[in-house]
């Protein structure tokens, strides 16, 4: 196996299938051996055979210990004695940290001062040691090679390091040993280090499995690369874990052999993801690790009938957050609304609009009154009603009904 930093690439990167399980044999039981199981109703839903790799089950609930722990085994007694630096802000700072610590490693992780105080947290309880420096990654990242150099510290990338591919291809072994009948695998893209060591392994198998890898919309750093476009790339994606700006420079390389394909998917196809995974499978799942179920959700033909295989590569997805992604879940589907009704400023005009909300067994949550911020008369008013449905056809019939009465009724939509 060729090892390289980001700035260094080999004439021809390398990765081989015996390299992945070498990687499996030195992590051994470190790592949690994480299930593979069908869904029926995800299969139902999408038209394809639904298989999911709960990664989100490992002890920092994602797959990034997997790489980490292969890359720290590989250290020599002075490295280990050292300790190892990484710029993380996400879950490669926390199976470092852990693993680390766990092998008496000194862990050290440069993290943005924009970084959650969650997130620093969390790295903390596992044993880091957390720094917090520059506004940016780039500027964290730049500090923590600043770091390697001056302290003698051993640098770690999270995605664009052999040893760490190595690692990641892992989670294939023990995906296809439990379901060995795939003929797809979709694959979640940030810098490439999981579809990189999960590729080799399907390229391995000689069945002619799809590789197919997943970007957020908003961040098609690896997609811009391999299709030779020049997509923006930048803005506030849920799925943050895979939000990667520059695509590994030896991922890239492993990718261009063992990748069939890239898709796109929006942020409201990954917003039902999580919550469809919530909801159905009764586990929480951040949003790059839905981006796989978002794939399938988003090009559903492309999927249709065939033998999926999906990572859910990781769980830490903050609750605040989580509640809003399904609250929005519910408004698109219909079940909540904010309805805009215009009335005229006089006696039981309300109460006869609650009669109509009652008639068609629709709950009221919130009630906004306007009568000053409007373009209405002096004698007009707009209320807002938030409500309750059992389904977008109840939430219509009291539309129409509200309409065929006389009232002005618009529905705020999301994006």
């Amino acid at each position: 196996m060729t090892t390289t930093t980001p700035m260094q690439t080999p004439a021809k990167a390398r990765l081989d299938i015996a390299d992945i399980r070498a990687a499996a044999d030195a992590i051994g039981d470190a790592v949690v051996r994480t299930p593979t199981l069908h869904s029926k109703t995800l299969s139902a839903i999408t038209g394809a055979d639904i298989w999911l790799k709960f990664e989100n089950q490992q002890f920092t609930a994602a797959y990034k210990e997997r790489g980490a722990l292969n890359a720290l085994l590989h250290l020599s007694a002075e490295q280990r004695a050292k300790g190892v630096i990484a710029a993380s802000a996400g879950n490669h700072s926390q199976g470092l940290s852990y693993h680390g610590t766990r092998l008496g490693v000194p862990v050290t992780i440069v993290m943005p001062r924009t970084t959650p105080t969650v997130k620093v947290m969390q790295t903390e309880s596992v044993g880091g040691k957390v720094v917090l420096e520059g506004e940016t990654f780039d500027e964290a990242y730049a500090h923590a090679r600043a770091m390697e150099r001056q302290l003698g510290l051993t640098f770690i990338h999270p995605f664009d390091d052999p040893l760490v591919a190595a690692g990641q291809g892992t989670v294939a072994l023990e995906m296809f040993a439990d379901a060995p009948d795939l003929d797809t695998i979709v694959v979640p893209i940030g810098g490439g280090g999981l579809i990189s060591g999960m590729g080799t392994v399907a390229r391995s198998l000689g069945t002619g499995v799809e590789v197919v890898g997943v970007q957020a919309a908003l961040f098609p750093s690896m997609f811009s690369h391999i299709k030779g476009q020049e997509l923006p790339c930048g803005g506030d994606t849920l799925a943050e874990g895979i939000a990667v700006k520059e695509p590994g420079h030896f991922t890239r390389q492993i990718i261009r052999d063992v990748v069939d394909d890239i898709v796109l998917v929006e942020e409201p196809h990954l917003e039902e993801a999580v919550s469809l995974l919530l909801q159905i499978e009764k586990t929480v799942v951040e949003g790059a690790g839905a981006a796989g179920l978002a794939a399938v959700l988003a090009h559903r033909a492309r999927f249709r009938g065939k033998r999926v295989g999906l990572v859910l590569c990781g769980g830490n997805i903050d609750t605040r957050l989580l509640a809003n992604v399904l609250l929005r879940d519910l408004a698109r589907s219909g079940r909540l609304a904010r309805l805009q009704i215009t009335l005229q400023d006089r006696p039981g005009a309300l109460f006869k609009v609650m009669h109509l909300f009652n008639r068609h067994n629709v709950n009221i949550l919130e009630i906004y009154h306007q009568r000053i911020f409007t373009n209405l008369p002096a004698k007009g008013l707009i209320t807002d009603i938030e409500c309750e449905a059992r389904d977008r056809e109840q939430l219509e019939a009291l539309i129409s009904d509200l309409r065929a009465q006389g009232y002005s009724v618009s529905q705020v939509e999301l994006n």
